[in-house]
């Protein structure tokens, strides 16, 4: 049977829950609203001669506010480390840096500028970007030359 030989009003609502299968996307997780409707559901089935205890509300609320903590500590440990990791290759500006290329070459160099157009912060030395985990040594940019003094023959 083809679409267009049902009525209207009966085609318009298998399109429509064809969009609609089409457009939902599943959540993998439960976040805090997903708990409190769980809750209130819960709350609205229990048995009003045997009601929910004290004890396992206030377990749960504890368990998902932990576990809701515990999202946010990991969320400020990532952000941490990616300013920790910008300040590392700022440090970085104006010294001389060898780094593993991955493809056998230790190239060196002056680190003229930072890439931070990524994820991760990039030195760039010579026009090519690499990343912080490829430092193998660190030197001072400025190479000082020691300068001879002239010996006068008058002695002191």
């Amino acid at each position: 049977m083809q679409i267009s030989s049902l009525s209207p009003s009966v085609a318009a609502t298998a399109a429509s829950q064809a969009s609609t299968v089409a457009t939902r996307i599943p959540s993998k997780t439960l976040g805090q609203e997903d708990f409190l409707k769980l809750l209130a559901v819960q709350f609205q089935k229990q048995d009003p001669m045997k009601p929910m205890e004290d004890t396992s509300f206030i377990a749960q609320m504890a368990q998902f506010t932990a576990l809701d903590q515990s999202s946010a500590m990991g969320k400020d440990i990532a952000a941490l480390r990616s300013d920790q990791q910008r300040t590392v290759a700022n440090s970085y500006l104006g010294l001389r840096v060898t780094v593993d290329a991955g493809d056998g070459t230790m190239p060196a160099g002056l680190v003229s500028a930072i890439d931070a157009s990524g994820s991760a912060p990039q030195l760039v030395i010579d026009g090519y970007a690499y990343p912080l985990s490829a430092v193998l040594q660190v030197e001072s940019g400025k190479v000082i030359t020691p300068t001879l003094l002239p010996v006068s023959p008058g002695g002191a």
